[in-house]
């Protein structure tokens, strides 16, 4: 494309700028034009995507056909289906009457599907038919209808990392990508970006009857060196910005710092810290930590059960040495465990507990009052100087258990 023509396309869509990849993206839309075939706008957020459909429709046999462009990141999931293609009445709640859809409505025109990235992977199925067949299905109808619509798709998004992901079909990705065009960030368009502020901040002037702001050779190296995360679309805000609230007509350096964020690597991902007492740098990390401190509880786990088998076999040999006479069995009932230690915690897979130490502890948690003899009460009686209450307590059962017991064995009618 000559130059000639070059400019023409720029001042009919009101295009500022004369940086090679610009100019390679408008060379390739013009060439395209005149085809049916689909094109993928790849650029960031901000970059000016919008404009290349706009200049591939006007420049092609469908100009004087209708043009939608679509936000496919602002629909609804539940109802992208039917905004694209249409629905039979009654197909939905609130569905009170038929709908073409877009790509009946724009049958023999263009539709510009902006962040197509943001796709549901079951209408980008719907979406591939329509490219490869022209044939689509309204919801909730059955009738297959045709349609003659020229796509054009633009995204943000890296398409083949969201491929390997699964959130993009491939064999859309390559049906929308027939001829690629890429927009280049404002960082990378040079003297591109004072040309864009002069634009902008005349535009203010013009609208709002202002003085034109201008800038300081500082002012404009900090302008060419800055980062631009929101590209063109940031640009004209920070104009305006400046065009609004400074009181002075000329940005100087140090007035532009207020107006531009300081951190000039905004592009960038943020990076979680590996260090400190929170945080890993891996799931791996993670998971050796509750392993590592798993393993500290299964070992106090084993030192717990230790000591209460301890406590068991010293409690046997005790009973035994002071020859308890056993109670008849109709009159038992069980006692509570007479001391927290006994208590074991609940054991875990990796503890290699056996089964008869835990059938032991359940024994220890029941000991029976047919264990408790006339000699063990009559002790706790003479050690406590005849208080029941106390003798109870130290024997570990109730007062009125102990009772039972001093009747049974005739303890009351002792002086």
């Amino acid at each position: 494309m000559n130059s000639t023509e070059l400019q023409r396309i720029k001042q009919r869509y009101n295009i500022v700028g004369n940086c090679d990849a610009l100019n390679r993206a408008l060379d390739i839309a013009l060439q395209v034009a005149p085809t049916d075939l689909s094109v993928l706008i790849i650029g960031e957020s901000g970059v000016g995507k919008e404009i290349i459909p706009r200049v591939i429709h006007d420049n092609s046999p469908r100009k004087r056909e209708k043009y939608f462009a679509i936000n496919c990141g602002s629909i609804p999931e539940g109802t992208i289906d039917s905004e694209l293609f249409g629905h039979e009445k009654g197909a939905f709640t609130g569905a009170i009457g038929e709908s073409a859809g877009y790509f009946g409505t724009a049958d023999k025109g263009t539709i510009f599907l902006d962040e197509v990235g943001e796709l549901p992977m079951a209408t980008q199925a719907k979406l591939l038919r329509v490219l490869e067949t022209g044939e689509y299905i309204r919801v909730g109808g059955q009738e297959v209808r045709k349609t003659d619509v020229r796509i054009v798709a633009a995204t943000n998004v890296n398409m083949r990392k969201a491929i390997s992901e699964g959130k993009f079909r491939e064999d859309l990705f390559y049906r929308l990508n027939t001829i690629p065009i890429q927009m280049p960030p404002l960082r990378d368009r040079g003297e591109d970006i004072i040309l864009l502020f002069r634009l902008f901040a005349l535009q203010m002037a013009e609208k709002y009857h202002l003085p034109k702001v201008v800038l300081t050779d500082d002012a404009k190296q900090i302008m060419l060196h800055y980062k631009w995360p929101g590209n063109v679309r940031q640009l004209k805000n920070i104009t305006e910005q400046m065009s609004v609230l400074s009181e002075q007509r000329e940005i100087t350096a140090e007035m532009l710092s207020q107006f531009i964020p300081h951190d000039p690597d905004t592009t960038q991902l943020a990076i979680i810290p590996s260090g400190g007492n929170h945080s890993y740098e891996s799931e791996r990390d993670l998971l050796y930590k509750i392993l590592y401190e798993l393993r500290g509880n299964v070992s106090d786990l084993r030192r717990d059960l230790n000591t209460v088998r301890k406590q068991l076999e010293e409690t046997r040999a005790l009973n035994g040495a002071r020859g308890f006479e056993p109670l008849p069995k109709e009159t038992s009932d069980t006692l509570p465990v007479p001391t927290k230690s006994a208590i074991a915690p609940i054991p875990t897979p990796e503890s290699h507990i056996e089964f008869a130490e835990a059938e032991e502890i359940s024994e220890f948690e029941t000991l029976n009052l047919s264990d408790i003899g006339r000699q063990m009460v009559e002790k706790a009686l003479e050690r406590n100087h005849g208080n029941r209450k106390k003798a109870a307590l130290e024997l570990g059962i109730s007062d009125r258990t102990l009772y039972r017991r001093i009747k049974q064995y005739g303890l009351d009618n002792e002086k």
